[in-house]
């Protein structure tokens, strides 16, 4: 059951089901590059990292990552969705996607419709987002859907430091919310 509907794909929950595309979905290269190896290599290490991370998340927060499919076909095509890390003060937005479907607009579609979501219907008061420095794609999609470059960040003492991204906005809305 979709959670999120936009113009071109639905978000839901992800279940330990979807082992196989999460499996695909982490070994991907631009996964590993720019978001890191999880060491998830076989269906059974997908399953604990479903259940440990989205579906532990959904539980504590009442969010986390969903999966996205085209609303043609139920066809998965990646995640999205809010995260909440103990080394950021706010809850981020999160996302990536099938290296087969980047330069679609499908990342900046679901991303806009999962910042919404958080504002408007889980009426979180700030989100932001976090990249790395080289992430082009990424940088372009945050901006498209109104955050913009705040300060560099690191998750841990010894990480590599990001980009993070905040509401452009007063307020802390992000302007170009659908």
């Amino acid at each position: 059951m979709s959670l999120i509907r936009c113009a071109r794909l639905q978000l839901r929950k992800l279940a330990l089901s979807d082992d196989e595309f999460i499996l695909r979905l982490l070994n991907e290269p631009a996964f590993l590059r720019f978001i890191g190896d999880k060491g998830v290599r076989t269906r059974a290490d997908a399953r604990d990292y479903l259940a440990q991370g989205p579906i532990e998340s959904y539980r504590r927060c009442g969010f986390g990552l969903y999966l996205a499919s085209l609303l043609d076909g139920d066809v998965p095509i990646g995640i999205c969705g809010l995260v909440k890390r103990d080394s950021l003060e706010d809850v981020d937005i999160g996302f990536a996607l099938l290296s087969r479907f980047h330069s679609c607009g499908y990342a900046t579609e679901a991303a806009a419709a999962v910042l919404s979501f958080g504002l408007r219907r889980l009426n979180l008061p700030r989100i932001v987002a976090i990249t790395a420095s080289d992430n082009r794609g990424s940088i372009a999609v945050l901006q498209k859907i109104g955050l913009k470059f705040e300060r560099m960040v690191k998750l841990a003492e010894h990480a590599e430091a990001l980009r993070l991204y905040g509401p452009a906005t007063p307020g802390n809305r992000a302007s170009h919310v659908p």
